[in-house]
């Protein structure tokens, strides 16, 4: 008879027979109830009220029974920690008994219960487990220490247990090393600054003899540790190399890639020149080719680490390009992955038989296969010259077969192999243009409108062409709306004579009537650029462009170095680090490959710096206002403040991303190119051409203040809990004097996660104002209107009107002098107004910037002296408890409170809007009213206006 009686029952008085059952004298009987209680939980049912008398049946030699009673206490030692406490005993004395697999399963459960009650009852058994003689003991008890230690760490290392388990990677049995290293990494893992696995010589000649004889888990814990070590010369790379390539030809597939990722990361130390090199290329090939016939998900799991492979060194699989090619019954997943790595082993040599495949894969049934295979052709053609010529005619061939996906698809490949070969195949430009109105797709448009508008000298009617896409301009997407503003300007410096009309309607489209401030910024350029200066405009429209490089999608080289020390793990199917994807505090520790040793490569070409440089943490450096361009349209915002940019660099605390990103944030992206929205009328110049007109505002784009919307744009937005921070009173910023009557006064506020700006505009002019806008210049937080200005009516003469202006902090990002300097343009029906001032720092103050007391120590400890700033806070007459609630109000919060000789210390953290922590340390003394502030912070620019926050909490 089977188990699957235990879950038929779901009778009303269950619990209660139960009990009897349990408490039955017959051994049988006893065991069919803890069968069924295991089944009633199992099935989701609560069956704590038989707490003890399960506990009861724990006193029995029956090992099922045991096993039983042990998965109950597992499941509800936590709900019940008092009742669990009952069981110590019964785990004291099973620790003891002559029966192995009985000690080892006492060590296990124990492990397992996470209460901390009981933890310090468990250590005298664990201790004696360890120095069991038997060697299933030794490795249960040696998992047991980590899980122990991920409970109460502190107790592991007091007790001694760390010393314990460095001793056992000595151990004479490789089950019992394994489950060492396991738990030593794991704890090591979570604690990256404590230098557990002190690996030496000696140590991985231990760990490379149990290699062999270890289960297959075993084998994986011990080649991932040995990834870690790092070779003193490259002597010892070899023999450990030499070592490990005999794992290549395991059955598991995690071994296989574990043994790939040490071959991999101990070949950097090796010389090109060694005749070993060659042969550990050669072995390398195989046991990834055998990997390709496993199930569709291990395959796509190995064709993923064989792409970054390949990406290092592309030289292991350049003879297999067979293995690659796509079978008909693959998953698209898998066809997909073998496409890209085909692309990454085309060569000279290889090229024909790639073609010939892919010219296949193209007529496939499957869309999305068929439009990537179409781009490989393209990647192909600009990867290997040769095969350009055969490439274009393959694309042409296919253009013939009129499939609507695959003609599209051909054009935005045909457009970067012109891009690649200028003036090679620009006859097949009129098969295009015969395409034109089968094309329904944004990039294959894009596409055909850059060809026309680059070589539109060679198309007699260019202007016809891009006149027809001109008629739909509101409803092409961004992308084709940028281009063909482009591709027309280009048009009229070629043919300016025939093409005036033209290029007036697309400007004045792209500049009055669109909403989209990129395309308008660049309609305003452009329009500028025309009119002042057509030669300029020439020079920069019709600029010589820069061929494009073979390979586009190449990972990063440091962030490749990373992935291949994770190699077999989430991080290499992802492609991704993994402090990219895993929440907390692990995973942060970065990886990197050993610096190439003895090469005779590192001599000839400085240009190759040894990869270990390269992955050091590199200073993040903030760019100062004079290295940006600041805002084109805004030109007269100030002058740009130069000086040395500050670097800072990046984090590689205890094992969380304090800066969580902040710096990153800080840099901000150049690329954003110019996001200008405001903009008086552009310089008016000669040339027939007519001025530019000047911008007007969108006004519908955000929902009126109240409806909530503001909150939805803050991002940053924190809790949620109403704090009470600290409100400056309104001051005038722009006064009526400089404005032409516009009087504008105003402060900062946060509320509930949101900034706000909370502006009063007034009217002292004698004409009506209307059609408000506003915009921030780049600044060093990102602060961003989250919203349009919204004054629902003219304000006449004389009238006031206030208005709060949800902001974020998602803009773009350039470091001001001072830190908080915020440039300002408003505009109204009248003209443009310029102002800059200081928001105060505190209202970037996050409502999650309270830190963990350990977290805080450990932070306090690893930021270098040099960053502590210290500062004097003169006539504050508040005492301890009053600074702490009232800085509370502003997002500083209290982590600890100490007296230290009469004067209390307050210990705070305060998180900025951009993920930077600011640590501090508050000195009180009841009989002075002046305090010490110190602050320690990895930015330390920031301290002097955190220091001006503080100052400004506390006085108001």
């Amino acid at each position: 008879m089977t188990d699957s009686k235990y879950f038929t029952t779901t009778k009303k008085g269950e619990i209660f027979e139960l009990k009897a059952e349990l408490n039955s004298d017959k051994k049988e009987k006893k065991k069919e109830a803890v069968k069924k209680v295991i089944a009633s939980m199992t099935v989701g049912k609560d069956v704590s009220a038989l707490f003890p008398d399960v506990v009861n049946c724990m006193q029995t030699d029956n090992l099922e029974l045991k096993k039983l009673v042990y998965l109950y206490l597992m499941n509800y030692a936590k709900s019940q920690p008092d009742m669990a406490i009952m069981a110590v005993n019964t785990f004291v004395k099973d620790c003891e008994d002559p029966n192995p697999l009985i000690r080892a399963l006492a060590v296990r459960t124990m492990g397992c219960i996470r209460v901390d009650k009981i933890t310090e009852y468990l250590c005298e058994p664990l201790r004696k487990c360890l120095k069991d003689e038997d060697p299933y003991v030794r490795k249960t008890a040696a998992v047991c220490v980590a899980k122990l230690h991920d409970i109460n760490a502190q107790l592991v290392e007091d007790q001694g247990f760390l010393d314990t388990l460095k001793d056992l990677i000595s151990d004479s049995n490789p089950m019992v090393v394994a489950n060492a290293v396991a738990a030593l990494s794991e704890i090591a893992e979570s604690h990256p600054s404590s230098n557990l696995l002190d690996l030496n010589p000696q140590s991985i000649n231990k760990l490379l003899t149990a290699l062999n004889e270890c289960t297959e888990w075993g084998q994986i814990f011990i080649l991932d540790c040995l990834a870690n070590y790092m070779p003193k010369d490259d002597r010892e790379a070899q023999s450990i190399c030499e070592r490990v390539t005999p794992r290549l030809s395991h059955a598991n597939s995690a071994v296989v890639l574990s043994a790939v990722k040490v071959l991999m990361k101990f070949m950097e130390m090796l010389s090109k020149d060694l005749d070993y090199y060659g042969t550990l290329l050669k072995k390398l090939a195989p046991p990834l080719v055998t990997l390709l016939s496993a199930e569709p998900e291990l395959q796509y799991v190995a064709l993923r680490n064989i792409n970054l492979i390949v990406q290092k060194r592309p030289e292991i699989l350049k003879h297999e390009m067979k293995v690659f090619f796509v079978k008909y019954n693959d998953p698209i997943y898998v066809k997909l992955e073998k496409l890209d790595i085909m692309i990454r082993l085309a060569s000279q040599a290889n090229i024909a038989q790639v073609l010939a495949e892919l010219k296949e894969y193209a007529t496939e049934v499957d869309v999305d296969f068929v439009r990537k295979a179409v781009r490989a052709i393209g990647r192909c053609a600009i990867k290997v010259e040769q095969s350009a010529e055969r490439c274009v005619s393959t694309l042409l061939d296919l253009i013939q077969t009129k499939v609507n996906y695959v003609v599209q698809e051909a054009i935005v490949v045909i457009k970067d192999i012109f891009r690649k070969y200028p003036n090679k195949y620009e006859s097949v430009i009129a098969t295009l243009c015969e395409n034109l109105d089968s094309l329904d797709e944004p990039e294959a448009r894009a596409a055909m409108i850059w060809i026309v508008g680059e070589y539109a000298e060679r198309i007699d009617n260019a202007d016809e062409l891009l006149e027809s896409f001109l008629e739909g301009f509101h409803d092409e997407s961004t992308q084709v709306q940028l281009q063909l503003l482009t591709a027309i300007v280009k048009l009229f410096l070629k043919k300016p004579t025939e093409t005036q009309e033209l290029v007036q309607q697309v400007l004045s489209l792209a500049t009055q009537d669109s909403d989209n401030p990129d395309l308008r910024d660049r309609g305003y350029i452009y329009w500028r650029l025309l009119s002042t200066d057509p030669v300029a405009a020439k020079e920069v429209v019709l600029a010589e462009k820069p061929l494009i490089s073979e390979e586009t999608d190449l990972i990063e080289p440091t962030l490749l170095d990373e992935l291949i020390c994770y190699i077999g793990t989430l991080a290499s199917v992802y492609h991704k680090p993994p402090s990219a994807f895993v929440e907390g505090s692990r995973g942060v520790v970065h990886k990197s490959l050993p610096p190439r040793t003895g090469s005779s490569e590192s001599a000839e070409s400085p240009d190759t710096a040894p990869s270990g440089v390269q992955a050091a943490e590199q200073p993040a450096v903030i760019p100062t206002q004079g290295d940006l361009l600041g805002d084109l349209l805004n030109l007269d915002l100030g002058p740009p403040v130069s000086g040395p940019p500050i670097a800072t660099s990046a984090v590689q605390m205890g094992a969380v991303d304090l800066l969580g990103g902040g710096l990153d944030s800080l840099m901000g992206d150049e690329s954003e190119g110019l996001r200008s929205d405001v903009g008086g009328s552009p310089a008016i110049g000669g040339g027939g051409f007519a001025p530019a007109p000047s911008t007007t505002m969108p006004t519908n784009l955000g929902a009126p203040l109240g409806s909530g919307l503001g909150d939805l744009f803050d991002l940053t937005g924190g809790v949620g809990t109403l704090s009470g921070s600290y409100v400056a009173p309104k001051t005038v910023w722009l006064p009526a004097m400089k404005a032409k009557g516009l009087e504008i006064s105003g402060t900062f506020s946060r509320q509930v996660g949101s900034i706000s700006m909370d502006l009063v505009l007034t009217n002292k002019a004698l004409q009506v104002m209307s059609d408000f806008a506003i915009q921030f210049n780049r600044n060093s937080f990102g602060l961003a209107p989250a919203a349009p200005l919204q004054v629902h009516a003219p304000l006449a003469p004389n009238q006031s009107v206030e208005i709060s202006l949800p902001l974020n902090t998602v803009g773009s990002v350039m470091k001001m002098d001072p830190l908080n300097n915020l440039q300002v343009a408003v505009k109204n029906n009248i003209d443009v107004f310029y102002f800059s001032t200081l928001y105060p720092l505190h209202i970037l103050f996050v409502e999650d910037g309270k830190m963990e007391r350990q977290m805080f120590l450990a932070t306090w400890k690893d930021i270098p002296n040099e960053n502590e700033a210290q500062f004097q806070i003169k006539d504050c007459s508040l005492n301890a408890d009053a600074v702490s609630s009232k800085l509370q109000g502003s997002n500083i919060f209290t982590i600890a409170k100490r007296n230290v000789e009469g004067q209390d210390m307050l210990y705070q953290s305060l998180k900025l809007t951009n993920g930077i922590w600011v640590l501090a340390e508050l000195r009180i003394q009841p009989s002075n009213p002046s305090f010490t502030l110190s602050l320690k912070c990895r930015a330390p620019e920031v301290s002097q206006y955190i220091y001006q926050a503080y100052e400004t909490i506390l006085k108001n």
